[in-house]
């Protein structure tokens, strides 16, 4: 598990763009990998994953590789491709990679950041006229948010036209959407916490450029179910 090292809200070589917001909210800054995180907001972050909780994991490695010979360069990688577009697979080092179509995929990296897959393949990767394959830096463009709890399909209710319902919305499946009328990647991936229990939870990407928005939109539509910001530190316990 990853060590916590107190650390001031612009301290670090990268910090995420909702920093002052965070900061204005009472949330307590921690050292991770290099990056500033936030570790919690109060005392009671756990719980609150269980009822409706986001969740800032913009500091978490992610990348991405399109083209027409992507799936082919990343089976050789060792990477397990999803069966079909709009679909997610849990790699063996707790990756999660995300067909969104059958040219493109994006890799997300575990919760525990233990995971280093996603680097690793951005590493590995080189640009080659005879492979059609590309690279996409998805840490530089798009923001990551963790978003979770009981309640959580009536607040995506809100600004979302998707229907979540579990027998419509299955563990894994991808939906590229509009979210508070900004184009989303919703990846339904439920969390275990650390007493053993299970969350309904989605993986929010959008664009960087608009995640201050976004995190104001979503914190409107939590109010009514008591929905809270929660820090790492709880996922990680």
């Amino acid at each position: 598990m990853n060590e916590f090292v107190t650390a001031a809200p612009d301290s670090g070589l990268r910090r995420s763009q909702l920093y002052r917001k965070q900061q204005q909210a009472g949330a307590e800054f921690a050292g991770l990998n290099g990056a500033t995180v936030v570790k919690q907001f109060a005392a009671d972050d756990a719980q609150q994953l269980k009822s409706l909780a986001m969740v800032d994991l913009s500091m978490l490695p992610r990348s991405g590789f399109k083209g027409r010979q992507a799936p082919e360069w990343l089976t050789q990688q060792g990477v397990a491709i999803p069966a079909e577009p709009n679909r997610a697979t849990r790699q063996e080092d707790g990756s999660l990679v995300a067909s969104l179509s059958v040219q493109e995929h994006l890799i997300l990296s575990d919760l525990q950041v233990t995971a280093g897959m996603s680097q690793q393949l951005a590493n590995t990767w080189q640009m080659d006229a005879d492979t059609a394959c590309y690279s996409l830096p998805r840490s530089d463009s798009h923001a990551w948010l963790l978003l979770t709890g009981e309640h959580l399909r009536d607040m995506l209710a809100k600004v979302c036209g998707i229907d979540f319902a579990a027998e419509e919305f299955a563990n894994h499946q991808v939906a590229q959407t509009s979210v508070a009328r900004l184009n989303s990647i919703l990846i339904r991936d439920d969390v275990q916490l650390a007493d053993g229990s299970t969350v309904l939870a989605f993986h929010l990407l959008c664009d960087v450029s608009s995640v201050e928005f976004m995190w104001d939109c979503l914190q409107d539509a939590m109010d009514e179910f008591g929905g809270k910001p929660a820090g790492l530190a709880a996922l990680l316990a």
